[in-house]
């Protein structure tokens, strides 16, 4: 391992995954908690026409060139999606699909002719489709550095705009802060995490990059700012994991790898999250069930010795079960072990007999009033 991290171009591709998990985990919050998970996908593919454009200017793949008409043409298609929606009655996800259609056709036509151009310096330029991260040299890094560190100092210095833009939009535009102009300053960062994204990813998995980072932190955490840095650390890690990876595995992509790393801390996310995770949903499900089955038995044994003037009246088991339709015995030794029934000696011949305790008697109480103030409650 530690002959690997020596190695020059495992380094700048460290550097540059880095980077990209920092920008991205950044600047993906804000387009998951503003429910536009779909423009980091259209902008990603509006970036290929700016890719071969910014080639087309200077003949040469010069990273920052390409780069630069890359965030051109994605800034162009998100101010596209926001005039069509503002100004038609087209909706946000068909105008989102239109960009991204129509741009991505442009420059799958574009990245043809390029190619048959007798120009030997246009080879590779697909490479940008699905990234190429191996290609990473140091310069490229400090381009990718500069763009990063605008993005953080933008959302340093806008903070709470941004943040009330995102979370309140209305609010925000009611107390006279210019929500049209902040709403495309988020998009425009989002296109400059895109921009960092095309070297080490491409163009088609730009957009796991900006959004799978966000959506596992989001699992995590229920503040703004413990997000963001959540989802920059995950990003950071996605690329590490997917670039020692790739580096140590022959003949394997580190683009995919790095997505397929991110894609795995969503799905861990998923299952464990404490509170939103799904297997503590299941949990709360099945602990809520195992509490209704107890309160159930309760208030039938209370309304039972109601009836029969008797605190501790004996009900025999198979009665119960008869009642419920399944077997009760799991829920009646779960009230015995808390106390809240006792084994009743009643009629030995019919079966086993339980009745309240003193305790049981005061939580079925407890429960059947909790019951009568929800139900005023929705009444």
């Amino acid at each position: 391992m530690l002959a690997l991290l020596g190695d020059y171009t495992v380094q700048n591709v460290l550097l540059g995954a880095t980077l990209l998990g920092v920008v991205s985990g950044l600047l993906g919050s804000f387009a998951v908690l503003r429910q536009q998970s779909l423009m980091g996908d259209a902008l990603s593919h509006a970036a290929l026409p700016g890719v071969c454009i910014g080639f087309l200017i200077t003949g040469t793949r010069h990273l920052g060139w390409i780069m630069a008409g890359a965030l051109t043409t994605s800034v162009i298609a998100a101010l596209f999606v926001q005039l069509v929606v503002r100004y038609s009655r087209i909706k946000t996800d068909a105008g989102l699909g239109i960009a991204l259609s129509v741009s991505f056709a442009l420059g799958v036509m574009l990245l043809t002719w390029i190619q048959g151009m007798p120009n030997a310096s246009q080879g590779g330029l697909d490479t940008f489709l699905f990234g190429q991260a191996a290609a990473t040299r140091r310069q490229d890094l400090w381009f990718m550095g500069g763009v990063t560190l605008l993005a953080v100092l933008l959302v340093m210095g806008l903070w709470k705009q941004l943040k009330l833009v995102t979370f309140d939009p209305l609010f925000a535009g009611s107390i006279g802060l210019p929500v049209v102009r902040l709403e495309s300053i988020l998009t425009a960062m989002i296109a400059l995490a895109v921009v960092v994204g095309l070297q080490m990813v491409g163009v088609v998995l730009m957009t796991a990059m900006v959004i799978a980072p966000a959506a596992a932190a989001r699992q995590w955490v229920s503040r703004l700012e413990h997000m963001i840095l959540l989802s920059m650390f995950m990003g950071v890690i996605s690329g590490v994991v997917g670039v020692l990876f790739s580096a140590t595995v022959p003949h394997l992509a580190t683009g995919p790898v790095v997505v397929l790393a991110a894609s795995a801390l969503v799905a861990v996310s998923l299952l464990l999250a404490p509170g939103r995770g799904m297997l503590w949903s299941w949990f709360a499900l099945w602990r809520e069930r195992r509490a209704i089955g107890q309160r159930q038995m309760l208030t039938t044994l209370y309304k039972l010795a109601q009836h029969h003037n008797d605190p501790h009246y004996p009900v025999e088991r198979s009665m119960l079960d008869s009642f419920y339709g399944v077997a009760t015995d799991p829920i009646l030794r779960r009230l015995h072990e808390r106390g809240f029934i006792a084994p009743a000696s009643h009629m030995r011949v019919e079966g086993r007999h339980w009745a309240l305790t003193d305790a049981g008697y005061s939580e079925a109480e407890k429960v059947l009033e909790q019951l009568g103030m929800a139900t005023e409650e929705s009444a």
